[in-house]
């Protein structure tokens, strides 16, 4: 059965980092938005805000389509900021893809948190993402940002330096759980 593991949250929520985690312990393939826009990126002399988005839903229509195409007992590790696309898109993204079981990792953060860490990442950041004026924007986004709620929901807490010693079982034990189930419209969360 095709699965996806999401990994959910705003920017600088540390999807990144959990993503990785999840793909290197279950092997499994990993695919990032930012992975796939910022070679693009790196092509464009000047690349506004606009274009940054126009980028970033191509990057999200090619991981879709990647796993459409994928055989059927596959598990995808998926990095995104899912919010930036509506719900029914997703949805709709999850039912042509053939997928049988959704996990959503929600990366929560406060957004004192969020703002400090995008201002480390700023320095390091290639050009044509948001630069320190989007601070303002982020916080606020923090304040209000939730997950997709598709699927099977884990709520992981980054401001508790998360225990993936913890998220990592629990993604196993579901796992184990849902390929006993033909297709899982089930929703559950778990909170750490």
């Amino acid at each position: 059965m095709k699965t996806v593991i999401l990994v959910n949250g705003i920017p600088a929520s540390g999807k990144s980092t959990t993503a990785t985690k999840i793909a290197d312990y279950f092997t499994c393939p990993y695919l990032s938005i930012d992975t796939i826009k910022e070679p693009f990126m790196g092509l464009h002399h000047d690349v506004d805000r606009k274009l940054n988005r126009q980028l970033g839903q191509a990057a999200y229509q090619v991981i879709w389509n990647t796993i459409a195409q994928a055989p059927d007992e596959c598990v995808y590790v998926v990095d995104a900021w899912f919010g930036f696309r509506s719900k029914d898109e997703l949805l709709q993204y999850v039912e042509q893809s053939d997928i049988h079981h959704v996990i959503e990792v929600w990366n929560q953060v406060s957004p004192e948190t969020v703002v400090e860490r995008y201002k480390q990442r700023l320095p390091y950041r290639r050009k044509g993402h948001p630069g320190a004026e989007y601070l303002p924007e982020l916080e606020r986004l923090a304040q209000k940002a939730q997950p997709m709620n598709i699927g099977e929901l884990i709520w992981l807490d980054q401001d508790d330096t998360p225990s993936h010693a913890k998220l990592l079982p629990e993604i196993s034990a579901l796992m184990a759980t849902l390929s006993q189930v033909k297709k899982s419209p089930v929703k559950k969360t778990i909170n750490y």
